[in-house]
């Protein structure tokens, strides 16, 4: 169902490569969302409301050094970068008007769009956009005492000299590197401003999906006058007071945990666009207080929990029992997430665990016999198995030439059969005897069980700890509490400084969603020996274990890897290399894939009419939105599914009553 909405989208990668609102009050029925004046006057709702969970607070305000979803949503709406997209996730003009390449993806070049301006955050101009904004941020990325190694994967990977010069900057010393002016930058990296309008990239190798990357966080602009005005070393960590804006909004009001309120930008480019003249973003503790506020017309969507869920479909005579509507699945493949270097507090090592992890038939077990249906029915509680996730690369991301979704390539050479009973990889023979392969093997090597599994959750949100809760309860269920128990801990203000940096958890369940239309954006998260591989850097911690055979493991698939990215003239065989990789990858249970995140809301917004991309970072930006101040209906929702080529996940009688047991 999912894959045929895509393949608009995919061809075309191949090819390039509620109730009334309370809150403000407005009348009107929405628009086509396409843009346009008359769409500008009649948008159904002016002021827009809506909600974040605390724990995924705005942790900074430079798009350059952020590769997280709770950032890049927001900061998106402040900011534009060379492209955007539109409601099939198509590549549209932004701060370049065109775009091309010569040579097969060689060298790109961007025209950048005349007479933009970069206001503060009361919409006083400051400077003009030019194509020097895009060389200053470039740098940025790649200078290693500017930016650490945040979103420098993909200009590692595919702009000339960009890991070279990270390289070279990271010998200077910190004052050196920040003092430094771009000569040496311009000398080293495949980047180049003949003119203030036009921008040129060299690649490392001809990449006819290079401009799927400009839709991403490594290739946004920064302002030279900007870094002068607060200081190279302040950069980093500028506000929404003192960063210069070129985007839909500016964010005039931000309460650390509390509210942000993004107000138009007066001197936005896309004069026909449909903007909101306020966008309030209010932070709560949990999806339960979300729907309080929506009852109450403080909010004008939410997402529902399992139990509202359960207590809405299950009544017919429920207000919002005929406004339920399944939201389009996020674009981000989720997976479980082993740490093979897990330490106490004491920053010790797990040995226990780590020796576990380490053990292939100690996660092949896990592959076949964990049975995650329950924690997937956190998510989706009327068709939990439309969440079951059998591969590593999101579905809908990539197509080959004929139409085939890559990842049915890979589920195919998995021998994964999707029935929509139970999820596919369930194999309880298989996992028996890997189970009792890795109790011998592991027990010889003085492991003791069962294994103790830490899994964290932020404190203060109770549907995040029921969801740990019911994970925990997979586990028990599935692999048994003899082998492994799940203990549910918890982190108060961030995973990252308070358990992904000391390394305390065994493992982590998170999504990747592309930053750019190619399976190497996925696969090269996990490769091996690579600072820039966000997952083998932050989470496996693969680059410190000292199993040797795991090691080998991971340098084997990272030879794959490389292998298929050395293809750069026939996609199709590129992506059979790729999936041989992903497939590996798989088979040795490196990674265990495990949901895709496809909720139900109640919503005055239709979703068909958002910016919707499997790669980028721009799905969450509130331009040419269709929103109604009455909610939209079941109906309304399968009717806008069917206009856009698929349908949705229709509320049924029968889902309710196959809910209700």
């Amino acid at each position: 169902m999912r894959k045929k909405r895509w393949i608009a989208l995919a061809l075309t990668l191949v090819m390039a490569l509620g109730g009334c609102s309370g809150s403000n009050g407005q009348s009107g029925t929405g628009t086509s969302g396409s843009g346009g004046s008359e769409a500008q006057q009649t948008q159904g709702i002016q002021d827009f409301v809506t909600y974040e969970l605390t724990s995924r607070e705005l942790q900074g305000f430079n798009i350059l050094n952020t590769e997280m979803a709770q950032d890049l949503d927001v900061l998106t709406n402040l900011l534009d970068s060379l492209l955007e997209v539109d409601t099939e996730g198509k590549l549209a003009p932004a701060m370049a008007e065109s775009w091309e390449t010569e040579d097969g993806g060689k060298t790109w070049t961007f025209h950048i769009r005349q007479g933009v301006k970069w206001v503060d955050v009361n919409g006083n101009e400051k400077g003009d956009v030019t194509a020097q904004d895009w060389i200053t941020g470039l740098e940025w990325v790649v200078n290693y005492h500017k930016n650490g190694a945040s979103n420098t994967s993909m200009p590692f990977d595919l702009i000339e000299g960009a890991e070279d010069y990270y390289n070279y900057t990271k010998e200077l010393t910190k004052e050196e590197a920040l003092s430094m002016d771009k000569s040496k930058f311009l000398e080293m990296v495949g980047i180049e401003a003949p003119d203030d309008y036009t921008l040129v990239y060299t690649c490392t190798k001809p990449a006819p999906y290079f401009d799927t990357v400009a839709t991403s966080a490594c290739l946004y602009p920064a302002p030279q006058g900007l870094i002068d005005e607060v200081g190279a070393e302040n950069f980093i960590a500028i506000s929404n007071e003192n960063m210069w804006y070129n985007g839909c909004y500016t964010m005039t009001s931000y309460i650390q945990g509390n509210e942000k309120v993004l107000t138009k930008n007066e001197s936005y480019w896309d004069k026909d666009a449909s903007l909101f003249n306020t966008v309030t973003i209010k932070m709560v503790e949990s999806y339960d207080v979300a729907y309080q506020l929506y009852q109450t017309g403080e909010i004008d969507w939410v997402q529902l929990t399992e139990s509202n869920l359960k207590t809405i479909s299950e009544s017919e005579s429920n207000e919002y029992h005929n406004q339920l509507a399944e939201m389009r699945p996020k674009k981000y493949s989720y997976q479980i997430h082993f740490n093979f270097d897990k330490r106490f507090s004491d920053t010790t090592p797990d040995e226990n665990w780590n020796k576990a992890a380490a053990n292939e038939a100690f996660r092949l077990a896990w592959y076949y016999g964990l049975d995650l249906t329950p924690y997937m029915s956190r998510y989706n509680s009327l068709n939990p198995i439309h969440c079951d996730n059998n591969a590593y690369t999101m579905e809908g991301a990539l197509y080959y030439s004929d139409g085939t979704d890559y990842t049915d390539v890979v589920k195919e050479k998995l021998g994964i059969v999707e029935t929509g009973d139970k999820p596919a990889k369930l194999d309880a023979d298989k996992a028996s005897q890997y189970k009792a392969q890795a109790i011998e093997e592991l027990t010889a090597e003085g492991v003791t069980f069962p294994v103790q599994v830490d899994f964290y959750a932020p404190s203060s949100d109770q549907t995040k700890l029921d969801d740990a809760t019911m994970l925990k309860q997979a586990f028990s269920n599935s692999l048994g509490d003899d082998f492994v128990v799940l203990n549910v801990k918890t982190y108060v203000n961030s995973l990252t400084t308070e358990v992904l940096e000391p390394r305390l958890q065994s493992i982590h369940i998170t999504g990747w969603g592309a930053d750019y239309g190619d399976p190497q954006n996925f696969l090269g998260q996990e490769v091996y020996g690579n600072d820039g591989a966000y997952f083998s850097k932050k989470y496996s911690n693969i680059n410190d274990a000292t199993d040797e055979e795991l090691i080998g493991l991971y340098q084997e698939f990272t030879a794959m890897v490389e292998e298929a990215d050395a293809i750069t003239d026939d996609l199709d065989a590129r992506y059979d290399k790729y999936a041989d990789a992903e497939v590996f990858f798989l088979q040795h249970a490196l990674t265990i894939p495990a949901h895709f995140d496809i909720r139900w809301q109640l919503t005055h917004v239709n979703d068909y009419s958002k910016m919707n991309a499997m790669f980028g970072c721009q799905n969450f930006k509130y331009k040419n939105w269709e929103t109604s101040v009455d909610a939209y209906t079941t109906d309304q929702y399968d009717e806008f599914a069917a206009a856009f080529g698929g349908t949705a996940g229709a509320f049924t009688a029968e889902a309710a009553e196959s809910a209700a047991e």
